[in-house]
């Protein structure tokens, strides 16, 4: 098996979670600056926060239904629980970026703040929750294992014995 072969899954998945993530960060971006505009103009942790949402729901379903499905499991609640919670670390990323730009540094821009959130936040925030994701959230169940059952160690030891 050449390297390439071996590569090709990973190499997709990556692909699929880029573009769940471009569209995400559409609808991230999209979001932050209609309410920076319109709404909420003095209150750039709080439309960051509700685009986030906002975008969190798009990636959640395209991560589930797609980038990740075969590691899916069963317990939706449970499953969207600790997506919104690994992508409530990935919020935590971004709006900390912002802050320390917008609050610290004192660049109070539109431009500063799309840089620092939606950019350096972004990257930062987008490898903590592939990591996540693939580790934690979405692993594949181990073999002879049904989905949407996590045992624990000693669970699996026993079972085996």
């Amino acid at each position: 098996m050449n390297r390439f072969t071996r590569l090709a899954p990973l190499i997709a998945q990556l692909a699929k979670f880029g573009t769940v993530g471009g569209v995400a960060f559409i609808v991230d971006i999209s979001v932050y600056n209609l309410l920076r505009l319109t709404v909420m103009p003095d209150y750039p942790i709080g439309a960051k926060v509700v685009s986030v949402i906002v975008a969190t729901t798009v990636s959640w379903l395209g991560s589930r239904y797609w980038t990740f499905k075969e590691g899916r499991n069963d317990a939706r609640v449970r499953e969207a629980f600790w997506f919104f919670l690994i992508n409530a670390g990935g919020l935590g990323i971004a709006m900390g970026c912002l802050f320390v730009s917008h609050y610290v540094l004192g660049f109070t821009s539109q431009l500063a703040d799309n840089i620092s959130g939606n950019g350096i936040g972004l990257v930062l925030g987008t490898a903590f929750r592939y990591l996540m994701y693939k580790f934690v959230l979405f692993r594949a169940a181990p073999e002879g294992e049904a989905r949407g059952t996590h045992r624990t160690e000693d669970e699996r030891v026993e079972r085996s014995a």
